[in-house]
């Protein structure tokens, strides 16, 4: 019994770490973008006319 609720807990810690590295891959991810789509809106900050 014990021996099995071990292995529950194992699996649930393994897919919350799981979880949590997707997590920060696409944050990660997502802000460079947004840094680049920042920084390509300053560059053509110039060109904008309103």
């Amino acid at each position: 019994m014990e021996e099995r609720i071990y292995k529950m807990v194992r699996r649930a810690g393994a897919l919350d770490i799981a979880v949590g590295v997707v997590v920060l891959v696409v944050g990660i991810a997502s802000g460079i973008l947004l840094v680049i789509g920042g920084s390509r809106l300053l560059a053509g900050k110039s060109k904008i006319l309103f």
